[in-house]
């Protein structure tokens, strides 16, 4: 009689835990205070902690997509959130600098305007209706951009050929 207890294949991982993690960002998007007239300490220290947390987000998604590379079937929820957490990241940041500098973006005034504005500089859509106006915007969309190419849009295109392996290994096992 063979031992098969070393051939079990390891257990499938929750789709719905990284749905939740999506919500769970979509909620802390909204809900993050970004006072209108903080002490410059508190800015300082706000921004400080926005780059570690690029920073690290960076460092995360690049260790996600080159486990992906590594092991074929790696669960793609990582990414995804990784994805979506750059997303909302950059969408306060845009937001945080239109409320604390004014006159930086045009027609920047809501988190959702900063929401669709992040959406349309990362799939290069770029409407023209929420542009940068001054030089700070325009710098910290310089590096949003570079974020979008380099992290973001890489590692979807991970995720999006990942898909496509898994569904064609799918139907030829059928």
């Amino acid at each position: 009689m063979q031992d098969n207890d070393n051939e079990r294949p390891e257990p499938r991982a929750h789709p719905i835990r990284w749905i939740l993690a999506c919500v769970a960002l979509m909620a802390l998007y909204a809900v993050v205070p970004i006072d209108s007239e903080p002490d410059h300490g508190v800015l300082a220290l706000r921004w400080g902690i926005t780059v570690l947390m690029l920073i690290a987000l960076a460092t995360v998604i690049r260790w996600q997509a080159l486990r992906q590379l590594r092991e074929p079937d790696a669960p793609l929820g990582a990414l995804v959130v990784g994805i979506l957490a750059g997303l909302l990241l950059f969408a306060l940041l845009d937001y945080g600098l239109a409320v604390h500098q004014p006159g930086e973006f045009n027609d920047l005034h809501t988190r959702v305007d900063a929401l669709y504005f992040a959406v349309s500089t990362l799939l290069t859509v770029g409407f023209g209706d929420v542009s940068a106006q001054g030089q700070t915007a325009r710098i910290v969309l310089c590096f949003q951009m570079a974020f979008n190419i380099t992290a973001l849009a890489g590692s979807a295109s991970i995720v999006a050929r990942k898909f496509s392996e898994r569904a064609l290994r799918r139907r030829k096992a059928r």
